[in-house]
């Protein structure tokens, strides 16, 4: 099938408009490439210079007193409560091993088993009890901290800490939308060489 003349010129019209259309927008893609490098860039400063010390500044004046309060707490329940409870249970447990030692020894050397005294043992058994009871309950209530509600400084700083988060986006939504203005070239580009 061929091909008129003026068809033929039509076409080759047609395929130079593409050609420069093409190159137009590889000279857009590169150049909103550019813009868009450069913004984040500034983005990145923006966040160093103004966020970042806004949030330091917000988590060392609201949030850091009770990350440091609930350390100690923590602290104190493990150093004043469990280690002495945990004391407490391993020594019973090492005692009743030295007395199954004893009975053992006994039985080997032949002197076999004797009858201990329970009521003996009961009365101690009750007053050791009696004396971990008293020692753990007061450790407890010293140690057991009151919870507090969240203060108004918690949610002004949640607040701000959402406000800047908000600005950031806005920002950068700005910076990255699309205005048609913007995106005019002000040369007409030549067609390349083919």
């Amino acid at each position: 099938m061929s091909l008129s003349r003026k068809r033929k010129k039509e076409l080759h019209k047609l395929q130079k408009q593409a050609e420069n259309l093409w190159e137009t927008q590889q000279v857009l893609v590169g150049e909103a490439a550019t813009v868009a490098r450069e913004a984040g860039r500034q983005l990145g400063h923006y966040s160093r210079e103004h966020v970042a010390p806004q949030v330091q500044a917000g988590y060392e004046k609201y949030a850091a007193p009770y990350v440091e309060k609930g350390v100690k707490v923590g602290r104190q329940v493990v150093g004043d409560t469990l280690i002495p409870a945990a004391g407490a249970v391993v020594g019973s447990a090492l005692s009743v091993w030295d007395a199954a030692n004893d009975t053992r020894s006994r039985l080997a050397s032949g002197r076999g088993l004797s009858m201990p005294d329970s009521k003996k043992y009961a009365k101690k058994a009750d007053k050791y009890s009696r004396d971990a009871s008293r020692f753990l309950s007061a450790k407890l209530d010293r140690a057991a901290p009151q919870k507090k509600a969240m203060g108004a400084g918690g949610v002004i700083a949640i607040i701000l800490g959402v406000a800047a988060a908000v600005g950031v986006l806005y920002a950068a939504w700005q910076t990255l939308r699309a205005d048609d203005e913007l995106w005019v070239a002000d040369d007409p580009l030549r067609a390349p060489d083919a």
